[in-house]
């Protein structure tokens, strides 16, 4: 793979994209930031079978790592290795903005190496060493250290540290990142004028959840909620999962063992306009994330809180520090204890029951999303960032 021109912005997540995940709209708005600012620049990403190693669009060069590796670790490594071969093709780079340490440990290194002389931004998200013990249960304690020691790696040795939560800023400052380091830039959302109407809705009325289903969602306990409310015979559950069908498999069992069959409904990775149609419709969106060290020390300004609060539909989500960032008062949504489908279930009882009660949070919540977390306000917050580190 050889790019085809040389360019002073580097944008790289080991990432699949373009993808339904809410990753892929978080790498869509700051890479176009980026480039927008740079006016061209280089988007260095993970690809499938369906996505092609290499495009160009306009000023912008894409390339895509597709080895389909199985071990994910295995696959990381190797994607490493291949952006770091394709940095000695780009000379006059100024800027590299990385979304993990599979793209940060190359950039880094091969400045170090090569005496360049960019700026460097590590955009934390999350931290692996966090979060794929929830994924991959059988990590051993051995691995999980080499991957904080290449974390700390990334977020010692990066010019700057942008986050989206002040809970993930808190938790690097608790790790030895220097607090003038750091700029908390949110997530975002887009504000809809105009809804379709979905395409073979349920019966009746319904309340949504969409996005992945990893454990630290709380999606169990969701299902659990929904056999309180079983004297509810006209509701019914939408999923919207980022995923494919097979990895909803473990899900669909619970959901049979419940009881439940008849009164969920399943969609996968839609599009994101077709999705929105979906939450416009119902009556409020779900968001019962788990209280555990993914959602309280890397919690990541959930997009599906702002995307439902965008489309004027009201949330029923965990009482979490992240989500207080958003939801900061009763009037914008309903917040629960996590990980108690009981307390969940009377929440939602409240909201099915008192319409003006939803109607009033559908205006706050897009108001508030209106003035404080829209994608051309946060993308405006990434420019002047950028403006601020690079003459």
């Amino acid at each position: 793979m050889i790019l085809q021109q040389t360019h002073k912005a580097l944008y790289a997540a080991f990432d699949v994209y373009p993808s339904a995940k809410g990753a892929a709209t978080h790498i869509y708005h700051n890479a176009q930031t980026l480039f927008d600012w740079k006016e061209g620049g280089w988007l260095s990403v993970v690809g499938n079978e369906k996505l092609l190693d290499y495009q160009q669009e306009g000023n912008v060069e894409i390339t895509r790592f597709s080895e389909q590796i199985p071990n994910y670790l295995v696959r990381g490594q190797a994607y490493s290795q291949h952006l770091y071969d394709l940095l000695e093709t780009q000379p006059r780079l100024e800027i590299c903005h990385f979304r993990d340490h599979w793209s940060g440990v190359p950039v880094l290194m091969h400045k170090q190496h090569q005496n360049r002389s960019y700026q460097t931004v590590y955009e934390v998200n999350g931290l692996p060493s966090i979060e794929l013990p929830y994924r991959y249960p059988a990590l051993s304690a051995r691995t999980l250290e080499k991957m904080k020691n290449l974390e700390q790696l990334c977020y010692q040795q990066a010019d700057f540290v942008i986050t989206p939560s002040e809970v993930i800023k808190n938790n690097l400052i608790n790790l030895g990142v220097a607090q003038k380091k750091i700029t908390v830039i949110t997530n975002g959302a887009e504000v809809p004028n105009t809804f379709g109407k979905p395409v073979h809705p349920p019966k009746g009325r319904y309340v949504i959840y969409f996005g992945a289903l990893q454990p630290w969602q709380g999606f169990d306990v969701l299902l659990k909620a929904m056999v309180y409310l079983a004297d509810y015979d006209d509701l019914s559950l939408v999923v919207c999962a980022s995923t494919k069908q097979k990895k909803a498999r473990f899900y669909h069992k619970i959901v049979e063992k419940l009881g439940l069959t008849n009164r969920v409904i399943w969609q996968y990775q839609l599009p994101k306009r077709t999705l929105y149609d979906w939450v416009h419709g119902a009556e409020f969106s779900l968001a019962p994330l788990k209280e555990c060290s993914r959602n309280l020390e890397q919690g990541c300004c959930p997009l599906k809180i702002l995307e439902s609060m965008a489309v004027g539909t009201p949330v029923v989500a965990s009482d979490l520090p992240v989500v207080k960032e958003i939801i900061s008062d009763a009037s914008l949504g309903k917040l629960v204890r996590a990980d108690r489908p009981a307390e969940l279930a009377r929440a939602m009882r409240i909201l099915l029951d008192y319409p003006h009660l939803r109607q009033q949070m559908s205006e706050a919540g897009k108001a508030h999303i209106k003035a404080h977390f829209t994608w051309q306000q946060k993308r405006q917050e990434l420019s002047a960032f950028y403006s601020r580190i690079v003459v």
